[in-house]
């Protein structure tokens, strides 16, 4: 009896996790287009080895993938994560790499906060084991300019 009831607290927590993830990639891809973007969430659940980002975006020659995390005061990306994003660019998107564009995007309720990550790191294997963001930060891109800040 007892296992039943821990694995449908556990299933619950999980959907709970799942939801929150849906409705931040979801908002962001609202935002994105409020901004002149054109953008789309990829409809799958992804703890794969595939290189496939939560959202992505184009505005003019210029395509982002984006790593989306709902949080509540900080969000942590894992290397993996980021590497995919990397990759997927690297792999997918044939432009020169001036225009392709990881960027992890933190959702505190109302306010986002973005950091575009650099194309030199991955290339020298120097990527964090994890980014954090923190609800305090600026962060490092603007999404109206869409570039670095």
């Amino acid at each position: 009896m007892r296992g039943t009831t821990v694995n449908k607290t556990r299933a619950k927590s999980i959907q709970r996790w799942r939801r929150r993830g849906f409705y931040s990639e979801t908002a962001l891809v609202k935002k994105l287009e409020r901004h002149g973007y054109r953008a789309v969430r990829v409809p799958v659940s992804n703890p794969s080895r595939n290189p496939l980002p939560d959202v992505i975006a184009r505005r003019d020659n210029h395509v982002y993938a984006f790593e989306v995390k709902g949080a509540g005061y900080y969000a942590y990306f894992p290397k993996r994560q980021i590497e995919k994003l990397f990759r997927f660019l690297d792999e997918f998107i044939p432009v020169d790499r001036q225009y392709k564009h990881a960027v992890l995007a933190a959702h505190f309720g109302r306010q986002w906060i973005f950091r575009e990550m650099n194309w030199k790191d991955w290339e020298g294997s120097k990527l964090a084991e994890q980014e954090r963001i923190l609800k305090r930060e600026k962060g490092n891109f603007d999404l109206k300019r869409s570039k670095r800040k």
